[in-house]
């Protein structure tokens, strides 16, 4: 599957609007283009960050709906995004929460891989982090991203609630520096937001 991300930035004062017409609108409108598989939309309210996925069969069905759906998005964001930044990735290890329930958080990692590494990089997270992750108190599930055309990564995790999530934080750190080390990657950023709505992917 791929994956198309959407990381806005704007005006605090004026996120809320933004994230009511994409609560009334996302689903409907993405459901509706051939190859559909999920949706989430996350928020930092207090920073001003709106962040995005949409889950595709292909990548054709991917482009196919970025450009039939493109203006709406922009409407929808105006006026708040004032920075717009899309991506696309290739899902490495599928999204596996099965619910994400009000109040739930996400925290979202990227980071640098050597894409000849990929699959090692993918395995490794399937086979030792996304267990050590789902011990976890209040984890709900988590994928890997790569890059679909250059080097980059990203490993989401959802969680059941905010207390959760902040309970997880030293665990999750243990984790993530073994995944970064035996990986060889090269962390750029972490991440916290707000769940406002997941339509929960599916294969």
């Amino acid at each position: 599957m791929f994956v198309r991300t959407g990381y806005f930035t704007g005006d605090p004062a004026l996120i809320e609007r933004a994230l009511d017409g994409l609560r009334a609108e996302a689903v409907g409108l993405l459901s509706g283009q051939p190859g559909y598989r999920g949706y989430g939309l996350f928020a930092d309210r207090e920073i001003g960050i709106i962040t995005m996925g949409s889950w595709w069969a292909d990548r054709q069905n991917e482009r196919d709906s970025f450009e039939r759906l493109r203006g709406r998005r922009d409407e929808l964001l105006a006026p708040f995004a004032g920075t717009a930044t899309v991506d696309v990735w290739e899902a490495a290890v599928v999204w596996e929460a099965s619910v994400a329930p009000p109040g739930s958080w996400f925290r979202l990692v990227r980071f640098d891989v050597d894409l000849a590494n990929a699959e090692r990089v993918a395995a490794r997270y399937r086979e030792d982090g996304l267990p050590a992750l789902q011990r976890i108190d209040g984890f709900l599930g988590g994928s890997m991203l790569l890059g679909a055309e250059d080097e980059r990564g990203a490993v989401g995790g959802l969680f059941a609630d905010r207390a959760a999530l902040v309970a997880s934080r030293g665990p999750a750190a243990e984790v993530r520096a073994r995944g970064v080390a035996a990986g060889g990657l090269t962390l750029r950023s972490l991440e916290e937001f707000e769940t406002v709505l997941m339509d929960v992917p599916q294969a």
